[in-house]
């Protein structure tokens, strides 16, 4: 009991519970008023006559006044406002579901585009190479209106490994709306992104999206989503979602798989009907998560987030810190904006419930909370899933170093990690063994390999280890991360499948044959991560490159034991200089070339794969010795291989402990590793 009261009756003393006066019944409100000397007071307390406590209850008749001070009707700081202007959500999906196109269609049917402007496919994905790869990497915030509302949309990545933008954004959105493909149903991603609304408690409206392709099979998917809802302990409340089906690239949606409407006005009546508004304490202290950071040449760092309480102001003097006590720092804000219509608005002033950015504060950081000067109280800080992978940052000492590269230093490269922590949060970076070393740890190969090429393209130059799972020990047993991946692959490639993945130290948790609509088998495992190393290409070689592989982040489980990822060995160079056709005739027949005739090796670069397991050293520079005689294969002409010149994706999967990959602004080599043996 947090405090009581005390109602004489007949001499003795009776004890109600304080926070419990409000549900008291009439009657006996009436009945036990007439004890008192002044009535009921305004705030719903009773007031107490002294004179009929007894002595043996004058201490709690104490506490009870004391605790009369504690019920007082809240302050108008404590009140909260809906702002039923706003809506705040997140679209999230698994890769390829379709949350960008959507949003296309969302803002064109916004008019927050001209009838006459050339707007291309994808607009949301501005990042060079998430228009080369097809995929969302980074989080991006827009907003739109409708029938007076502003929509905050915040689009996020549906890849597992780029998780961690997904767990920063969704403290901004009040509500989510999760695509599921109309034929492939809710896939590895879907399940971590909706298990992450869920803990959060937010508002989820789930979309079909394609319902326009011809394999669409929409109760199939609402009932595997509903049973995906069930498995992750949703509430009755939240089991009994809303269902809209859309096809994003046609811009239609209904509440019907059949009889779509001519635009998406049922998806946007949906997020003004089931989404709550922000509710809000507007005459509070300012309060503001910083959950996003982006860049200008001109204005420097911008800050992103959700205004939690009160209001910010340009010009404003504000602190900012984290929890944990630490000593506050103080700033102005130069700039502030709001987003509207794809464009940031400069705004003199924000309101709690809106998304806003903001300049001025150089050093502030993601996760520190913005507040009022004179009221420094950090709001909780955003907290991830730890990462999986780890891959090794050194500096490059190969006989080619410093040749194409601008920033080829420790400090360069020790800097620009820092940089990269500001912003991504599933990132960590350690010290290495050496100096020149540096452990970088993601939520997975991609999810490393993604900073390695903005890295490249910035002019960087380095060298990286092959990636290595994080292991953890539990109750002095060694533990590693394993993962579900989740297979879709003609019935005649299975076999290949199975055996690759069983190889492999996976266990095979499900297989549902093809049907009539879609003729792919689908094959859930649960597998090592470190079986998942490399597996990409051999899988799609396996299968004609008909396989399509998803994998999600599962649990940490007992170790497995050995796993061989590679059969192969490598074919390296036994000197430095320029390849030869006459060399590459005879070495071709020995494997698969990674250069061609005339490209420039060094000593121990990896120049090919071996047919063989073992390693080869191969003179590929060799050159036809000149004399004077006449050979009799003179007029022969020579047949080479078109090389295979691997990409940085494809050599990440490739090398092995003793392996490195060199990886400057126009080349991606592999050497052998000067300080490793292979075991």
């Amino acid at each position: 009991m947090q405090g009581a009261l005390l109602l004489p009756e007949n001499g003795n003393c009776l004890l109600l519970q304080h926070n419990c006066v409000n549900r008291v019944p009439s009657a006996r409100r009436q009945r036990t008023a007439p004890f008192c000397s002044t009535g009921q007071h305004n705030n719903g307390t009773f007031a107490v006559r002294q004179k009929h406590v007894a002595p043996r209850c004058r201490l709690q008749a104490r506490a009870a006044a004391t605790l009369e001070g504690q019920l007082k009707e809240p302050t108008d700081t404590d009140v909260l406002t809906h702002k039923h202007d706003i809506r705040n959500i997140a679209i999230i999906a698994h890769v390829d579901h379709g949350k960008t196109t959507l949003v296309d269609s969302m803002l064109k049917q916004s008019k927050v585009f001209r009838a006459n402007q050339h707007t291309q496919e994808r607009i949301m994905d501005s990042n060079d190479i998430e228009r080369e790869r097809g995929i969302t990497i980074l989080s991006k915030n827009t907003a739109v209106r409708y029938k007076g509302i502003k929509i905050n949309i915040i689009d996020t990545p549906g890849h597992a490994d780029f998780g961690g933008e997904v767990e920063r954004v969704l403290n901004m959105c009040d509500g989510v709306l999760l695509l599921v493909d109309s034929v492939e149903g809710p896939m590895p991603q879907t399940r971590f992104v909706l298990r992450k609304s869920l803990a959060l408690n937010k508002k989820v409206i789930v979309v079909v999206n394609k319902i326009d392709r011809d394999a669409a099979r929409p109760d199939y998917v609402i009932d595997t989503t509903f049973e995906l809802f069930c498995e992750l302990g949703a509430s009755d409340e939240q089991c009994d979602f809303p269902a809209v089906y859309a096809s994003g690239v046609n811009g239609t949606a209904g509440l019907l798989p059949t009889g779509l409407a001519d635009d998406l006005e049922p998806l946007f009546e949906a997020i003004v009907k089931e989404i709550q508004p922000p509710a809000v304490k507007l005459n509070s202290p300012l309060q503001m998560l910083v959950t996003n950071l982006d860049y200008d040449d001109h204005k420097g760092r911008i800050a992103i987030g959700r205004v939690s309480s009160g209001c910010i102001s340009k010009a404003e003097q504000v602190s900012y810190l984290k929890p944990g006590g630490e000593k506050p720092k103080t700033g102005k804000i130069a700039e502030l904006f709001v987003y509207d219509n794809f464009n940031r608005v400069p705004v003199e002033r924000v309101e709690a419930g809106d998304i806003c950015a903001f300049t001025g504060l150089g050093d502030v950081g993601i996760g520190e909370t913005v507040c009022a000067r004179d009221s420094p109280i950090a709001l909780p800080t955003i907290e991830v899933e730890e990462p999986t992978v780890r891959m090794t940052f050194l500096v490059n000492t190969s006989a080619f170093a410093g040749k194409e590269g601008k920033f080829v230093t420790s400090r360069n490269l020790k800097e620009r990690l820092e940089r990269e922590l500001e912003r991504n949060l599933a990132l960590r970076v350690e010290p290495g063994d050496t100096a020149d070393a540096f452990i970088v740890s993601g939520r997975g190969a991609l999810h490393i390999s993604i900073l390695m090429e903005n890295m490249r393209r910035e002019g960087y130059e380095f060298a990286v280890g092959p990636p290595t799972v994080i292991t953890k020990q539990v109750d002095g047993h060694k533990y590693e991360p394993f993962e579900e991946a989740v297979i879709e692959v003609p019935e005649e490639h299975v076999g290949p499948v199975v055996d690759m993945l069983g190889q492999r130290k996976g266990q095979m948790m499900d297989l549902v044959a093809g049907t009539d609509t879609t003729s792919l088998t689908r094959i859930t495992y649960k597998i090592p991560t470190r079986g998942l190393l490399g597996i990409r290409s051999a899988m799609l070689t396996a299968t004609k490159g008909t396989a399509m592989l998803n994998t999600v982040f599962a649990e940490y489980a007992p170790w497995s034991g050995p796993i061989a990822t590679r059969e192969n060995g490598s074919l390296t160079a036994h000197e430095q200089g320029q390849v030869t056709s006459y060399a590459l005739e005879s070495i071709q027949q020995r494997g698969k070339l990674f250069c061609g005739a005339g490209d420039q090796v060094y000593e121990d670069q990896v120049v090919g794969i071996h047919q063989r397991n073992n390693d080869l050293k191969v003179n590929v520079c060799k050159k036809k010795q000149m004399t004077n005689i006449r050979s009799a294969t003179k007029e022969a002409t020579t047949s080479l291989n078109e090389p295979m010149r691997p990409t940085l994706d494809e050599a990440l999967e490739y090398v092995v402990d003793d392996e490195l990959v060199e990886v400057t602004p126009l080349s991606v080599r592999i050497r052998k590793a000067p300080f490793s043996k292979k075991k």
